[in-house]
Formats: structure tokens, sequence, C-alpha cells
């Protein structure tokens, strides 16, 4: 369990973020790294291939962080993690929802000496759904620190202005320079903090803080398994689906309506109690 307290939820309101020292029990973490070894392999224990796959060992560049989206369709071990019920109960309280369901899980790889992931706004790209609120919960599977590359978060970002995306994700010039830039607009001085936690540990933040990661120059690598998590009663916008939702995304959108299909986008707590309940036979099978 994932206890969250007043405390807490006064914090990730103000701050935009919260840091946990422990979301993943630890006697877990070598089947989760053995899952990221088949899922880089191109080994998908479901026969699924997750719906994007931007690195393969076989032709990925070295120098670039290993990233997979939606790995909770081809790994159940990666689906356990991501599709808990404890985490989502714990994302519906500090955002103040009702329900909760999956919208991507990422599967992040950053080997020593692998550059750096830019700064950007999980929200700026998700427009596609309404309401289009976002809390992600980023959970590490090494002990990090911030000279090994581990996610930088910037606090009270959540309340500048909304940006548009910009810049490099993968490996640009200036990482922080999008961040930088909006702080100048908002007339603060950022105040960056670094994700340094025991492996299992991790942190939550809002869909429109801040955030990226420097090269990883420690003597370890750095892997993350994160779930962006959006509100059970979303709905497609189809008058937005040109801002963002793209060829993967948009195949899941039934004839006829606007409901997100629970197969895809399965709800994994409601304070009715309601789960979607192919999601239990899913992971015992």
């Amino acid at each position: 369990m994932i206890d969250i307290s007043v405390e807490d939820e006064s914090t990730f309101q103000r701050d935009g973020l919260l840091v946990i020292d422990r979301i993943v029990d630890t006697d877990r973490l070598p089947a989760l790294h053995r899952a990221f070894d088949e899922l880089f392999s191109g080994r998908f224990e479901t026969g699924v291939r997750p719906d994007e796959v931007n690195w393969q060992n076989v032709d990925g560049d070295p120098s670039l962080t290993r990233q997979i989206s939606n790995g909770w369709k081809a790994n159940r071990e990666i689906a356990s993690v991501v599709l808990d019920e404890n985490i989502a109960r714990a994302i519906a309280e500090l955002a103040g929802w009702s329900g909760v369901r999956i919208m991507i899980d990422n599967v992040l790889w950053k080997p020593v000496g692998v550059k750096s992931l830019g700064y950007h706004q999980d929200s700026a790209y998700l427009s596609w759904f309404t309401p289009s609120d976002l809390l992600t919960c980023w959970i590490a599977l090494d002990e990090t620190s911030a000279g090994g590359g581990t996610m930088e978060l910037v606090r009270g970002s959540h309340r500048w202005a909304e940006s548009k995306p910009a810049g490099d994700f993968h490996a640009p010039e200036d990482y922080r320079l999008p961040m930088r830039e909006a702080a100048a607009k908002a007339g603060v001085k950022p105040d960056i903090v670094h994700i340094e936690v025991p492996a299992g540990g991790g942190s939550f933040h809002h869909g429109w803080t801040w955030h990226g990661s420097g090269q990883n120059s420690g003597l370890k690598p750095r892997r993350a398994l994160v779930l962006h998590a959006m509100q059970a009663a979303v709905e497609y916008d189809p008058l937005n689906f040109n801002e963002g939702i793209g060829p993967i995304y948009s195949r899941y959108k039934r004839l006829g309506d606007n409901h997100l299909d629970e197969n895809y986008f399965p709800i994994l707590w409601r304070e009715d109690g309601y789960r979607t309940p192919q999601i239990a036979d899913y992971l015992n099978s």
C-alpha cells in the first residue's frame, strides 16, 4: 500500500510533485529487470507488440535512452506494476479524481554514458482526450543519483503558463532550454529537484510539471517504469486529433462514439469499487 497523507496531498498541490521512497518492493526488481531485457531484445511474452518501440538491441543508437511505450501489453511483469490498483488509488488521492485509467506506460532505460532527455510538460501532448488532466507515477528500478541522469522535476512549474511542445526529446544540445525559456516568461528562477531514491522508489508529478533528465555520467544504468494516468471518465476529443494523437492511439477510437475502449485504456481504480474485469484474468493467465 502507498499511504498518501493529507500533508502529501498538500505538498503535491503546492509543488506539482511528490517523492516516495518505496513504490515497488525490492524483491520484485529482478523480475522487472528481466522484463526490460526481454522487451528491448524484441521478445514479447504475450505475443503482442508494444504500441511504440523506439529502441531495440539490434539497431538502436547506443547513445540514446531506450524507450518503449505500452510495454504492459507485451509483458505481464510490467503490467503487474502499471496496472496496480494501489498505485492508481494513490494517484486518485493526489489528483482528487473519482477514478483512474492508464493512458500509456513508458519503459525507459538509460545505460551509463547515454545522453539527456529534453525538458517537457506531458500534458502538452495530450489534447486528444478530454478532460486532458494527467498525473504520472515514475518508478526507479535502480538506485538513482543526480550524476546518474535521474529525472529532474521543477517544483511549482505546474502553475506556469501551459506551453506547446518545443525542442528535441532525445539528446538535445541543451536539454533544459525549453524549461528555462518558460521560467523566464513566468518571471521565476526554476527550483530543480533531482529524484534521488533507492531502487523501487520514485515520484508522482502533475501533467504540467516541467521535467527532463541529463546524461548518465554515473557508474550504473538507470531504468525506470512510468505510468501516465488519466481520469476514468475521459473521452476522445476528435476536434483536437490533429494536435497530437497521431496514427497510434487514434486507431483505438470506436466507430460511432468517443468512449475509450477499456481493452486498450483499462480502468485501474474507481471509488465505487469498479476495475476493468479483464485485468485480473490477463495478469493471471
